[in-house]
């Protein structure tokens, strides 16, 4: 059997053959049926693209289910989501998509139900701070696909010929990051709260303080007293004394701070499993903690995810969920996460990985997702909230910028976002 992932190049024949698809093996037929998946890549060369990630499952999969084929186009993420929006704007819909963002489409009833797709022990195994994190008003339409979470990562050298150790609170960062800069360390702690990333690194400090992006009930807070005291602190005891370096946080992007931690121009900054590679690369000796709290340990760190999805258009409910109780085996899983350094979805892959690298680099992470809290995702409110983040939430550490007032315009752009759903 011909295999049937593709990159960008067929997605003008996957598209247009997307009207035969619809009228084949939709619901009651006993034809054969062809699902069209679209994917993002996690590869960072031809090597290691995920076409031949799909390639593998796709094999497997048909292999034992005769009469159920499956296409795969493979996106960047540059292009991906568009791609997925372009498809389903002109009525062509893949069956499934492995993007970014679901609760868009959850929201205009374009989306099947988990628990219509899913084994009952499938749906069961995803991590819990994910799974809830894919649910629209308490159903879930969101499956995670891959995942990550958040340490501080240090410069060991740089420590070392400082004599520090590694920081647990907020006193010892600044401290540390005072030490860096009397020995000439070009930036103490990096503070990237520009455009790129900025909802990212504020929710880990918002964590790290106590508070977030929402509230117990899942309200938006962000004004919170907690948050507004944390970015006080990040303006008057890091970004006023002159411990993040010489580029203003409101400009200071993620790939910029990692580039120059790369380099081994940065003592401290947060970052994601990628970071790891990237350091190894130049030869940058690092280490890696979980996030400091005002007293000790944050109580949380931040957590993301990608998300699968499984569209309604062509009706085929049920040989989507056979492919994907197949894609969320433990070995599936596995396979994934150890290729692109990406941690599991699920517990069992989980515990496995857990085994086997419970010690390494990547465990470290690993230990850290249970007690995640990922972005408000399920909201379709989350986009604009997030782009409003990115756009103001550096003002807040200027020199004359004031949390409260900066926090206040942001969660009144939440509020009338969210009703206006």
């Amino acid at each position: 059997m011909q295999r049937r992932v593709t990159g960008l190049t067929a997605a003008v024949a996957v598209l247009g053959m997307a009207g035969v698809l619809a009228g084949c093996g939709g619901p009651g037929d006993s034809g054969d049926v062809t699902l069209k998946l679209v994917a993002a890549d996690y590869g960072d060369s031809t090597a290691n693209s995920s076409k031949k990630y799909w390639a593998k499952v796709v094999e497997g999969f048909e292999k034992d289910n005769p009469g159920i084929d499956v296409e795969v186009t493979v996106h960047s993420w540059n292009d991906v989501d568009r791609e997925v929006k372009e498809m389903v704007k002109k009525g062509e819909a893949p069956d499934l998509a492995q993007i970014g963002a679901y609760a868009d489409y959850a929201a205009q009833d374009k989306l099947y139900e988990a628990d219509e797709l899913l084994s009952i022990a499938t749906q069961a195994d995803f991590m819990t701070p994910l799974a809830r994190a894919g649910e629209v008003h308490r159903i879930q339409y969101g499956m995670p696909f891959a995942s990550s979470t958040r340490l501080l990562f240090y410069n060991t050298k740089l420590f070392k010929d400082a004599h520090l150790t590694p920081p647990r609170t907020w006193g010892e960062l600044q401290s540390a990051a005072k030490a860096l800069k009397a020995r000439g360390v070009k930036i103490p702690y990096a503070l990237p709260l520009g455009p790129e990333e900025a909802p990212a690194e504020t929710l880990m400090w918002m964590l790290s303080g106590g508070g977030g992006y929402t509230d117990e009930v899942g309200s938006y807070d962000i004004d919170s007293k907690q948050n507004a005291k944390t970015f006080a602190w990040l303006r008057d005891e890091l970004v006023g004394k002159g411990l993040t370096g010489p580029t203003p946080p409101a400009k200071m992007n993620r790939a910029e701070a990692f580039a120059a931690f790369s380099r081994g121009d940065v003592g401290m900054l947060n970052g994601h499993p990628t970071l790891m590679k990237m350091a190894a690369k130049k030869g940058v000796k690092f280490g890696m903690v979980p996030a400091p709290g005002v007293n000790g340990k944050a109580q949380a760190t931040m957590g993301v995810a990608d998300w699968m999805m499984a569209f309604k258009q062509n009706g085929h409910r049920k040989e989507a969920g056979k492919f994907l109780d197949y894609v969320y085996s433990e070995k599936n899983v596995l396979d994934f996460s150890n290729e692109y350094d990406i941690l599991p979805v699920t517990n069992s892959a989980s515990e496995a990985m857990a085994k086997d690298r419970g010690h390494t680099e990547l465990g470290k992470f690993l230990k850290e997702l249970p007690t995640s809290q990922l972005y408000p995702v399920g909201k379709t409110s989350w986009a604009q909230v997030s782009a409003s983040i990115k756009q103001n939430i550096g003002r807040t550490v200027d020199k004359n910028g004031n949390p409260s007032s900066i926090l206040g315009q942001i969660q009144n752009k939440a509020a009338t976002a969210e009703n206006a759903e």
